[in-house]
């Protein structure tokens, strides 16, 4: 081929495949969509004079249905080819936010409405999660398998941050019914686009004992393995917490301090910014110890909370948010390629829906619980805690050996196998919350 033609047709990566490209694809469009929606939905309570509890209310019902069908999809998306599962899920999803945008449309939408269509849609995404996991991993292969799952974060993170961005600012301008509609639509592009990803480089399911053998199969990899579980019930509290500051009390602070939904957006989008430039740094950066990097960037988690309790101005909320959003996708980066090296391909999906429940299993507590915490300690006291906590439990997971010493493997065989003596050149195998 020669320079003119290699102009026009630039070669990708060898891990840029034509899922992966789907894949990332769909994420940059989800992304869009959601970071908004997530704030849209915040606003909607309010303004049809909703209070702290009745927003907690709603982010809970949206969260419960993914611990109660979490488990049941990661075993189905091992059973199943993974793309099916996702773009059904995806259809889930557009229906209950377009029916959610109708409804605050026409107006007066009430508290029960919200909440049964928020469930919608978290059950979609309770479907989506483990499967759309277990196809990336198994889709990216190599060596540079970090540096793909970084590139592919960077996109989803750079479209979260676009999208909040715009979502503050449309929720401001036109209201939260509309970007509830954009949301819909992303997702039926979504769905489009992930019907065409090709699984047959996955090999065929042997039959096995059925689902419950699956669940207890799923079960024994997750719990046999500490530096796994630890760093899962680490983020059981964190996610819980960081949820509950950010979607119920960020949103409080903003209208009473910081001037409203625009500032919140502005915020948000910085944490999407520090994503970006943390997935950025993670295309050259290659921590040895894996998860010790990657856990040593959590405590800066604490900020955000800790801000929002003073409260600061937005301008300093921004670079706060943007450290955090920063050294959170170090950790994003390293935990990826950590299951990547060591979970076996056909336990991919049931491992991520293990890790998920425990990652997300507080969360519908913590956010029915934000509003009564604030009206007992106080909106400043809560956030203070937020903060507090997010440091304990980072600090209780380091003191795991496996999570400290955890290594990188160059060259090594397929996920989770041993490493043989006279396999030096096999390439490393290759192998997706937000929240």
């Amino acid at each position: 081929m020669n320079a003119t033609a290699a102009l026009r047709h630039p070669r990708r990566p060898d891990w840029a495949g034509r899922n992966y490209t789907l894949l990332t694809t769909a994420a940059v469009a989800t992304g869009l969509g959601g970071s908004g929606a997530l704030i849209a939905a915040a606003f909607a309570v309010l303004d049809a004079g909703g209070d702290s509890g009745d927003v907690g209310l709603v982010a809970a019902s949206r969260t419960l249905p993914l611990v109660v069908f979490l488990l049941v999809s990661g075993a189905l998306a091992d059973r199943v080819p993974r793309h099916r599962v996702m773009v059904a899920a995806n259809a889930l999803s557009c229906v209950s936010q377009a029916a959610f945008a109708v409804l605050v449309l026409a107006g007066e939408p009430r508290l029960w409405q919200m909440m049964l269509l928020a469930a919608l849609g978290g059950t979609g995404h309770a479907f989506f999660g483990p499967a759309a996991e277990g196809m990336l991993m198994s889709t990216v292969s190599g060596e540079q398998a970090g540096r793909a799952f970084a590139v592919f974060r960077m996109a989803m993170q750079g479209a979260s941050l676009g999208g909040a961005a715009l979502g503050g600012a449309l929720v401001a301008v036109v209201g939260p019914g509309w970007v509830l509609a954009v949301d819909a639509a992303m997702f039926a592009v979504a769905g489009a686009l992930r019907s065409f990803l090709d699984v047959s480089h996955i090999p065929p399911r042997v039959p096995g004992g059925g689902m419950l053998a699956d669940l207890r199969d799923g079960w024994r990899e997750f719990i046999g393995r500490p530096w796994l579980w630890s760093i899962v019930v680490a983020f059981s509290v964190a996610n819980a917490v960081v949820g509950a500051a950010d979607g119920v009390y960020g949103p409080l602070v903003a209208r009473d301090s910081l001037g409203g939904a625009g500032p919140w957006g502005l915020a948000l989008a910085a944490f999407g910014a520090g994503t970006v430039g943390g997935a950025l740094l993670m295309t050259r950066w290659k921590p040895r110890r894996l998860l010790l990097a990657g856990m040593l960037c959590i405590f800066p988690l604490a900020l955000p909370s800790a801000a929002l309790a003073v409260p600061v101005p937005v301008g300093v909320l921004c670079v706060v948010m943007f450290v955090a959003g920063a050294t959170v996708e170090v950790f994003g980066v390293s935990w990826m390629t950590a299951l990547h090296q060591e979970i076996p391909e056909e336990k991919l999906s049931r491992i991520a829906a293990y890790d998920w429940l425990g990652s997300i299993a507080l969360m519908p507590v913590a956010a029915a619980a934000a509003g009564p915490a604030e009206s007992a300690f106080g909106r400043t006291t809560a956030l203070w805690g937020c903060a507090a906590l997010v440091v304990l439990v980072t600090a209780g997971a380091l003191c795991v050996p496996e999570v400290r010493n955890l290594r990188r493997r160059t060259g090594s065989p397929a996920h989770g196998e041993p490493e043989a003596a006279d396999r030096s050149t096999d390439p490393e195998r290759s192998v997706g919350r937000l929240g």
